[in-house]
């Protein structure tokens, strides 16, 4: 089971660092899911761009395991609001409704691999 985990954690730490890059290769992107009560949008893309790349490389240090898994955790719940949004202004991405409504569900699958993160492993470290 722990080299299951370990795997995943990999994944996941992949992913958000990809993740966060993409935030300064195409802001562009990113400002059009941003809700309009939000001040500083540009701003806000950066900052969480770097987060999700600080917290991603954070996973993969023992020491900050568990800490960059709550980070993620608590990072994936700051950006659901904008998720709806997307959902609610389908328009703003182009694709068929169903992908728009895949995205909530899909943003519960990454809260729980985030969650399982936070738990104590034997083997913690993407190295061994």
């Amino acid at each position: 089971m722990t080299r299951t985990k370990t795997t995943f954690q990999c994944l996941l730490a992949i992913f958000m660092i990809g993740a966060g890059t993409m935030h300064f290769m195409n802001p562009k992107f990113y400002l059009t899911t941003m809700p309009p009560y939000l001040p500083f949008h540009l701003g806000l893309v950066y900052l969480s761009g770097f987060v999700e790349v600080l917290l991603g490389v954070l996973l993969l240090v023992p020491r900050f395991t568990r800490l960059a898994a709550w980070g993620i955790f608590a990072l994936l719940i700051a950006v659901f609001p904008a998720n709806i949004y997307i959902y609610q202004h389908q328009d703003l991405l182009p694709a068929p409704p169903m992908v728009h409504f895949l995205r909530l569900p899909l943003q519960v699958v990454f809260l729980l691999w985030a969650y399982w993160h936070t738990r104590p492993s034997d083997l913690n470290s993407c190295k061994e």
